[in-house]
């Protein structure tokens, strides 16, 4: 049975992917971005299964109004994609607090909103699935990126929290965890810090050059996530979390290695914090 899919961010990247790829699926698709010229080539010859709107998701009265155009046009919405994001570089003491505070605004309250937004009717169905498009920088935080992997944490935290909520209701949550793929999330799309601190070079500014020097390059296909995006929201039992490419794999077992060490490591002080066993 076609389902109707809900995907923010579809000028670039997994988003436009993801679109295309759901589109030619066969189900029913509302096609988004703050420009809708950007993506009207997604829907065109698709029409009468396709719904382009305009969306930016720190905006309420879009996302109102992008929920009940698509319910209108639907009748539901079957899967959520929070995937509109941006990305920002520069070391912590770097970062202009403006600029982090509106990805926190795009990355975090767009995507906390947009499923508050969407949850209500998925509730009444008692069935529904919302992909929230997070990063392997969600579970391991690397240099130059510490608001955006602190965006990417939240992320995390509150689709755990909310899948664990919303099971016993019918609504499932994916959480999604690109490594490095060929989108423009290194290249033209984020945010750079304006300042420079030459005590970092070592550590930032290393990492920066590297991520925005391989640019196009990426080992990440992301018709193949799309594709493995779809496969997830389909599967009986689905994960939490899909890592994509193997880079995102390797970061996240050498995470969890850290953490296993420093938690071995000092088991005993930990243990020993508790009150003495009577």
């Amino acid at each position: 049975m076609p389902k109707t899919w809900l995907i923010t961010g579809c000028s670039t990247g997994f988003g436009r992917a993801l679109a295309r790829h759901v589109v030619t699926l066969g189900h029913n698709v509302v096609v988004t971005a703050r420009n809708p010229a950007q993506i009207a080539d997604i829907v065109a010859g698709h029409e009468e299964r396709t719904l382009l709107l305009k969306l930016d998701v720190t905006k309420g009265d879009d996302i109102t109004a992008a929920v009940e155009a698509s319910q209108q046009r639907f009748g539901s919405i079957d899967v959520l994609v929070n995937n509109a994001g941006v990305g920002y570089f520069g070391a912590f003491e770097e970062s202009d607090m403006g600029a982090v505070r509106a990805m926190f605004e795009t990355n975090v309250w767009g995507l906390a909103q947009m499923s508050r937004a969407v949850l209500p009717g998925m509730r009444r169905r008692r069935a529904g699935t919302i992909v929230n498009i997070s990063s392997v920088g969600g579970l391991r935080a690397l240099p130059s990126l510490s608001f955006y992997a602190a965006t990417k944490f939240a992320v995390e935290a509150l689709s755990e929290s909310l899948s664990r909520e919303v099971a016993p209701l019918g609504v499932k949550v994916l959480i999604v965890e690109p490594g490095p793929f060929r989108t423009d999330w290194a290249g033209r799309s984020p945010g750079q810090s304006g300042t420079i601190i030459d005590d970092y070079a070592e550590t930032a500014g290393t990492f920066r050059r590297t991520i925005t020097g391989y640019s196009g390059q990426q080992p990440g296909d992301p018709e193949r996530a799309a594709r493995a995006i779809v496969m997830a929201v389909n599967a009986t039992e689905p994960p939490l979390r899909l890592l994509l490419g193997k880079a995102a794999l390797a970061g996240a077992r050498q995470k969890l290695a850290e953490l296993q060490t420093d938690f071995d490591a000092w088991a005993a002080v930990t243990e020993g914090a508790d009150f003495p066993s009577a």
